[in-house]
This record gives C-alpha cells, sequence and structure tokens, in this order.
C-alpha cells in the first residue's frame, strides 16, 4: 500500500461523529431501517433475503445486482459494472490501476481528500479549482491547460462535495470528449446524483458519455444508505474492468453477501428513495435559508445545486477553525472546518465550513446552533 496521509476528514469525525449531540455536517441523505427497505423489495428479493446463503459472493459483484445498477445507465450494460466495498475501495483501486510512475493526473478541488491523495502518492498531479466567486464553477480551459502527454487521469465530481455544486451538462460532455481525444479516462464522481435542486440540471453519467471513462457512485449518499458499504465503477472499458478485478483480489476480494441483496432492493427503489430524499432536502433548505439570513453579519450562505451538503462562508474574526471548535466542544453541534478540504494543489478556501441538508428534523440542531451564537 503506498505511503498516505492521514485522512483528515476520518480523523476529524473519529472524535467527534459519534459523541457530538448534533451531527450538522452529514455528507448522506436520511438513511432508513432495515424494516423500511425490506418492505421494498420485489417478491424475488424477498425471497433471496429469506433464502440467501452467507457464503462468498462473484469478485465483479452479484449479476443481479449488476442488472440493477446497469438499468440506471443508458449505454452500460451489467458486465461494464463491477462492485466494490463502498466508493472508498473503488476510488482507492481505480487509482492504483490506472497511474503510475511518470504518468499524470487533473484533479478539480476542492474534493473528497482521497481523490486527490491517492493520486499524489502515485505521480504527478496538478489541481485545477472550481471559482466561488461564480458558483463554484469549473474552467474547462484550465482543465485543458492542465493536460500533458503523459496525463492518464482527469478527476472530477459533480454535485461537488463539499460545495454541492453542478456544471452544465454540456460542460460535462465537452470534457468527455477532449478526454477520449486524448487516450485520458474520465474519472467521474457521481455519488450525489440524483438529490440536485432542479432534476433538469441533472448531468448525464460519464460512463455513458465516453467508452473510456469511469462512473463512480455508490448506495451511501443519495440513497442514504452507508451500512450497505456497497458502490461501483460503471466503465465500457472490458480490459480495464478486468485490471480492476485483479486489484480487488488483494482488498475485499468479494462484497458482502447480505449488503448486495440489500443494495439491489434499494437500486430498483431508487425513484422512490430519491423522490423522498429530494422532499426532505427540500423541506429542509428554507429552514437554513431562514438561519443563515437570520445570522447574516456572520456568514455568507449559498445553497447546493445538488447533493445534501453546502460549503458556506463564515465571515467571524476569530476565523473557521477556533469557530468550528468551539461549536462543538460548547454546543455539541458538529460542522466540518476548511482544513478538512485543504488542498496541496491550489489555493483553497480558509474560511469555509461543510454544512449537511439531508437529514430529517434539522431543528434541534439549528437551535442549539443559535442558541451558541446568541451567547457568543
Amino acid at each position: 500500500m503506498s505511503r498516505l496521509p492521514d485522512f483528515r476528514l476520518e480523523v476529524y469525525f473519529s472524535r467527534w461523529e459519534f459523541t457530538a449531540r448534533h451531527h450538522l455536517t452529514a455528507s448522506d441523505a436520511q438513511t432508513m431501517t432495515m424494516a423500511e427497505l425490506l418492505a421494498l423489495a420485489d417478491p424475488d428479493d424477498a425471497r433471496a433475503w429469506e433464502t440467501l446463503s452467507l457464503g462468498y459472493t462473484e469478485t465483479y459483484g452479484d449479476p443481479e445486482l449488476r442488472q440493477a445498477i446497469a438499468s440506471t445507465y443508458e449505454r452500460a450494460g451489467a458486465d461494464d459494472v463491477i462492485c466494490f466495498a463502498g466508493a472508498e475501495e473503488a476510488l482507492y483501486l481505480a487509482m492504483q490501476v490506472l497511474l503510475g510512475p511518470g504518468d499524470h493526473a487533473v484533479v478539480i478541488t476542492p474534493n473528497y481528500q482521497a481523490a486527490e491523495t491517492v493520486p499524489l502518492s502515485l505521480c504527478e498531479v496538478t489541481g485545477v479549482a472550481l471559482d466561488p466567486a461564480r458558483g463554484w464553477a469549473l474552467d474547462l480551459d484550465a482543465v485543458e491547460a492542465a493536460l500533458r502527454p503523459g496525463t492518464r487521469v482527469v478527476s472530477v465530481n459533480f454535485p461537488n462535495n463539499p460545495t454541492g455544486a453542478l456544471i452544465p451538462a454540456a460542460d460535462l460532455a465537452r470534457l468527455a470528449a477532449m478526454c477520449e481525444e486524448r487516450g485520458i479516462h474520465l474519472f467521474s464522481d457521481e455519488v450525489y446524483r440524483g438529490l440536485e435542486l432542479d432534476p433538469a440540471r441533472t448531468l448525464p453519467q460519464a460512463a455513458d458519455l465516453s467508452p473510456t471513462a469511469l462512473s463512480l457512485n455508490v448506495t451511501s449518499k443519495s440513497l442514504g444508505l452507508p451500512g450497505l458499504r456497497i458502490g461501483w465503477i460503471a466503465c465500457r472499458d472490458r480490459e480495464l474492468r478486468s485490471r480492476l478485478e485483479r486489484a480487488k483480489h488483494y482488498t475485499t476480494i468479494c462484497n458482502s453477501a447480505p449488503s448486495e441483496v440489500l443494495a439491489r432492493i434499494a437500486i430498483k427503489a431508487r425513484d422512490r428513495i430519491l423522490e423522498r430524499n429530494r422532499g426532505i432536502i427540500a423541506a429542509n433548505l428554507p429552514r437554513f435559508e431562514a438561519f443563515f439570513t437570520e445570522f447574516g453579519d456572520l456568514f455568507e450562505w449559498r445553497a447546493p445545486d445538488g447533493g445534501c451538503v453546502a460549503f458556506p462562508r463564515y465571515l467571524g474574526r476569530d476565523g473557521v477553525e477556533a469557530f468550528c471548535t468551539e461549536l462543538v466542544e460548547r454546543a455539541g453541534v458538529l460542522l466540518l472546518p476548511a482544513s478538512i478540504y485543504r488542498s496541496q494543489l491550489t489555493d483553497t478556501p480558509a474560511d469555509r465550513f461543510r454544512i449537511g441538508v439531508g437529514r430529517a428534523d434539522p431543528e434541534p440542531a439549528l437551535s442549539a446552533f443559535a442558541a451558541h451564537l446568541k451567547g457568543l
């Protein structure tokens, strides 16, 4: 395993995620109970659950799960899907397979840390920063200028974590074509797809746009089922999928059989679950708007275009790091300060924090947050 730095988000969460009274920075949509999920099962999947044998499963993933996943794509079939133990394993192994010494990658920032640090452990990486002054827009000309003859991967994430930003569909299509023309793999993290504020802005999936692109997804974020630990990559490059499978032999080998059946149920019921989760976010956003309006002297708020996280700006003179520490220690309200998203590649804002808007009933957390601010 390549030597990697501490995963700042997970280190922070290991201290606070399960001890803070109010988890106001959750990156997943509202989850459901086992009973609620099983109630969505069709007769065949209910029977599969009841009669499940707890043996090894196929390395590529359960064939019926892969078929269910493929049904969410326009051009990718079941054979174009390989499943992993969550999105993190998929991202890690994809970079190990795609990159090596002498190669080059381009990564947008801010991002989920592994999207940057895993490539950096393998090769040279250039960062291209989203522009906060333009609603976290991506400059495609800057991406193109960053490409080199040795560029093997361009890594993007939309809807973006932590900003909630989207790009126009035409920009993603141009990016996919740009990469394909140059023999570069577009690696597209699409884990928040389906939670767009305006469904008309839902982006096409990269694996549908280009036969060399990789689409990363997972049951954790939009579906709100992180406990299943089921992620996947869709890619129409058969040789690359084979290399991913051989890499997986060194990590999880295969997925959890119960989780694969439960993931199959969830993906078949995807439209109903996403409608529920979009409804929760739509109900929550006016509450967050009202909160940040009340404390407009302290915060600069922008609702996410998609996903269930946002990246507001803190205007206080004490700085966002001290502010987030005091907030969790005194009020029990957990946010993620800007340092969690610090990039080695680009200048990243030092006055932001991540907040989650996808959990049901944020009122107790917002009330504790407000009480803390009023008591300062």
